[in-house]
């Protein structure tokens, strides 16, 4: 068996100053979702991909991806990106991992999706995570209130990879509680498992605002539009 990757895709850009959807926006001659979707199209282990989209948007994401071939489905998310993934996860087929990715990654490599299916098989529950340059500081009311140790402080990437009955388990006490998390790694912490990480890639940038475009140039370039 292989892996079921999930993609949220219902985010309106806001933070972007876009009307449209960022992800239809353009990288280099290609949209931001098509470049994301291709990478896990590419990946033998990937047996199916799933795309939450904003209900207005499910018809165009279609048409947008419809030469996809691992693209089973575009289901219509829900107000919050953990309603999203859970519309999918409740039509899911049977499927040995559950990788969630968010669809402004588009610079996510084969390796590293291989080397998080590999190990997800080992540990269940892994996540891609980056250690932090920068010190963190906790701030309340523009006040320090503690310094963190950065050599255990680390950015969190995706994918987040799961088994199949850690994920759906996390999201059903989740849903039952009524519980929003930061992320699927937060709702299986909280459901009582342990969520390991393997090395991310600092190149691995979530595309949010206009100045994150340009970081994406500046990767294409570096790697000379070659194949990941």
């Amino acid at each position: 068996m292989g892996f079921t990757t999930i993609i949220p895709a219902a985010g309106q850009g806001k933070r972007m100053g876009t009307e449209i959807n960022k992800l239809f926006l353009e990288v280099d001659g290609e949209t931001i979702i098509r470049r994301t979707v291709s990478v896990f199209q590419e990946i033998e282990k990937c047996e199916q991909i799933f795309i939450a989209a904003h209900p207005n948007e499910v018809h165009l994401m279609e048409e947008h991806l419809k030469d996809f071939s691992k693209v089973a489905g575009v289901i219509p998310g829900g107000k919050e990106r953990q309603h999203s993934i859970n519309e999918v996860l409740k039509v899911l087929i049977d499927t040995e991992v559950v990788m969630v990715h968010d669809g402004a990654r588009p610079f996510i490599t084969h390796e590293k999706i291989n080397q998080l299916y590999q190990e997800t098989l080992k540990n269940n529950a892994v996540i891609l995570a980056v250690q932090a340059k920068d010190t963190i500081k906790r701030v309340i009311d523009g006040v320090v209130e503690e310094t963190y140790d950065r050599a255990t402080m680390f950015q969190v990437q995706t994918p987040q990879s799961f088994s199949r009955n850690v994920i759906l388990q996390a999201y059903n006490l989740a849903e039952k509680d009524g519980f929003i998390g930061t992320d699927d790694a937060s709702l299986v912490e909280r459901a009582g498992y342990k969520v390991h990480i393997t090395n991310g890639d600092y190149d691995n940038i979530k595309i949010t605002t206009h100045e994150d475009l340009i970081i994406a140039d500046s990767i294409l370039e570096r790697r000379g539009n070659c194949d990941v």
